[in-house]
């Protein structure tokens, strides 16, 4: 992009709407997204700080006036600096406390926004921090009128919750003009930020509304950096600063802006959905499609079902780019007829091997694995169907080889030649003769035998009555003759269902093999996502036992008792996310389901499972 677009902007009727320029550029990136977004009070050079991630000294607009430039939520996605394969989508959201405007509804569903879309927020404001600039904060304790985590699950901490999925937070102080000393002693900036979200003891209506912000923050957001910047350069230049060098600015503020970025780049994570589920530009701007529908609609956006509504239609799609991949690659890879049925069977595993893998990669919170089963059901129908044409490929063949080999005993027996004497040692002379070519010419397929074994029953009754009319031979000796045609068709039924059998077999370990890898694979994801979950679960522990530990040490034991309950719970989820009976369930219900259109792992699935499964542990 060489530009940035408008995202989401207000329609005529003041709605919030996604552009469909922007939406259409999501649609195309299908790498992992870092999201960014800034938010602040208007005219306090967000813009600026958003121009140099990307790299650029212009492009969101700045403005050198007191009205607002920004309008609405913009977007700029670039190639991510640290990242390689990952796409950096930086979003710059109008100001907040517009008085042109005067809309604090809208102000607070840009926040809002901003918080669900991102995977850091940065939060931007002037001078120091004060009171008055946290209490600006105040759309934080407001997120839960605009936000559900389970729809109409009142029972959960929402705190929790919250830090499970919630950006991490960078306060950007502009203009900072004191020296970083506290008590006597020099301070860090991330030091700075906590002393000012320090809790003030106390129950009266004041402490109250002085430590509401500031809890929120602390419990929404466990990952929390400040950076400080010192005025970047005098008044009249600042009117120009796009047109301004580093060289043209205060080295201080140079540093700490290359600091900003550094930070930026190196520890923003990879946007992820609730569960731990990677999000790509196609999925972001679904979720930008599914926030704002629902806002329109004028309900809370609930995460839980915006992931549901998410995975059901990614999944679909999944499984069309996974059997899609199939067929495309079974069409260049398969010549028909193909030699032996297992040299069709492998080239079925490595393609199918393949498209599991796809559907795999793109799929998520596929529930009691509906998703994969029905693409199994596709691959083995797709597979059955190419097994048939190789069939039918086979059987056209080998009837046209043997019409052509055998056209020389057709002609003689239309002409009557074996009905002279002699003539049966000659028609087996020349049948047996054809037999050779034909058993002797390649890339006849699976159905050699069979298609033999018919010709011969239906010429049977010909060679018979050549026999019965051959005046040359006793009847001792057409007795011997009859006993060896005998002899040759039962060998030639024998090795006509040979060949079915070892057909049946191998059609029977496809659907063994298709199982194994499907489970194989499954198993690998879920336990991952396991690991994500439990990933989840751990951050927001680590968080509640670092606030507990803050609220016993400046003397807030009742709260650091109340805490203790929410601690107990998160690490029994924690527990509960590494359990096997997950797995064990998920390779039950797949077991029994696919064993109703795979008959070759009916009754076993369970057993063959058991092996990879001890394997994976």
């Amino acid at each position: 992009m060489p530009a940035p677009v408008c995202l989401i902007e207000n329609s005529s009727t003041g709605q919030l709407q996604g552009t469909k320029q922007a939406l259409k550029i999501l649609s195309q990136i299908d790498q992992p997204v870092v999201v960014v977004a800034i938010v602040g009070l208007y005219r306090t050079g967000k813009s600026y700080l958003m121009n140099k991630l990307a790299g650029k000294r212009s492009g969101f607009s700045l403005g050198s006036t007191i009205q607002s430039h920004t309008k609405g939520i913009w977007m700029w996605c670039v190639p991510h600096p640290c990242k390689p394969g990952h796409t950096l989508v930086l979003l710059d959201t109008e100001g907040l406390g517009d008085v042109e405007k005067g809309d604090q509804k809208n102000d607070n569903w840009i926040f809002t926004l901003a918080v669900l879309l991102s995977s850091t927020l940065v939060y931007n404001s002037m001078g120091t921090i004060t009171d008055s600039s946290v209490q600006n904060l105040h759309y934080v304790t407001e997120l839960t009128e605009h936000l559900e985590v389970k729809a109409g699950d009142g029972n959960l901490d929402i705190s929790s919750e919250f830090a499970r999925f919630f950006p991490s937070f960078v306060w950007t102080v502009r203009d900072f003009s004191l020296d970083l000393i506290h008590d006597g002693k020099p301070i860090t900036a991330d030091e700075y930020l906590n002393i000012s979200l320090k809790l003030k003891t106390g129950s009266s209506r004041d402490v109250k509304t002085y430590n509401l912000p500031r809890e929120c923050i602390r419990n929404y957001f466990p990952s929390r950096k400040c950076f400080v910047f010192k005025r970047p350069t005098s008044d009249d230049k600042m009117k120009i600063i796009e047109e301004l060098t580093d060289s043209d600015l205060e080295p201080a503020f140079v540093e700490q802006t290359k600091n900003f970025c550094a930070h930026i780049f190196n520890n923003t994570e990879n946007k992820t959905m609730k569960g731990g589920f990677t999000v790509t530009g196609r999925l972001l701007g679904r979720l930008v499609e599914t926030y704002l529908d629902t806002i329109t609609s004028g309900k809370v956006p609930c995460l839980d079902n915006a992931v549901l509504a998410l995975s059901q239609i990614e999944n679909s799609a999944a499984v069309q780019s996974a059997l899609t991949h199939y067929k495309e690659q079974m069409k260049e890879r398969v010549s028909f007829p193909s030699h032996t049925q297992k040299e069709l069977s492998d080239l079925h595993g490595l393609c199918e091997d393949a498209a599991v893998r796809i559907f795999l990669e793109r799929s998520f919170k596929d529930e009691d694995q509906r998703y994969q089963l029905e693409l199994m059901k596709c691959l083995q129908k797709e597979y059955e169907s190419i097994c048939l044409k190789n069939k039918e490929e086979s059987e056209k063949c080998c009837k046209a080889l043997i019409a052509s080999l055998s056209r020389n005993v057709e002609d003689k027996l239309s002409s009557g030649l074996y009905m002279e004497i002699g003539g049966y040692k000659q028609y087996k002379s020349d049948k047996e003769c054809f037999i050779r070519q034909y058993k002797d010419t390649p890339g006849k397929g699976i159905q050699a035998d069979e298609v033999l074994k018919e010709y011969l029953h239906g010429s049977e009754t010909m060679g018979n009555m050549i026999l019965a009319a051959d005046k040359s031979l006793s009847k001792q000796q057409k007795r011997i003759e009859e006993d060896q045609a005998r002899r040759d068709a039962v060998e030639q039924d024998r090795r006509a269902m040979q060949e079915n059998q070892k057909l049946l077999q191998q059609l029977l370990y496809d659907q063994e093999r298709s199982y194994k890898q499907n489970m194989e694979q499954l198993l690998q994801k879920m336990k991952q996502d396991q690991q994500h979950a439990s990933k989840e679960y751990e951050k927001v522990l680590q968080a509640k036992l670092r606030e507990q530990q803050h609220l016993l040490e400046s003397g807030f034991h009742e709260k650091a008792k109340k805490l203790e309950k929410e601690v107990r719970r998160l690490k029994d989820k924690k527990e509960e996310t590494q359990s096997r009976s997950t797995l064990s369930t998920a390779v039950e219900t797949v077991g029994n389901v696919a064993s109703l259109f795979l008959p070759g792992i009916a009754g076993r699935a369970l057993g063959l499972a058991s092996s990879f499964f001890s394997r994976l542990f």
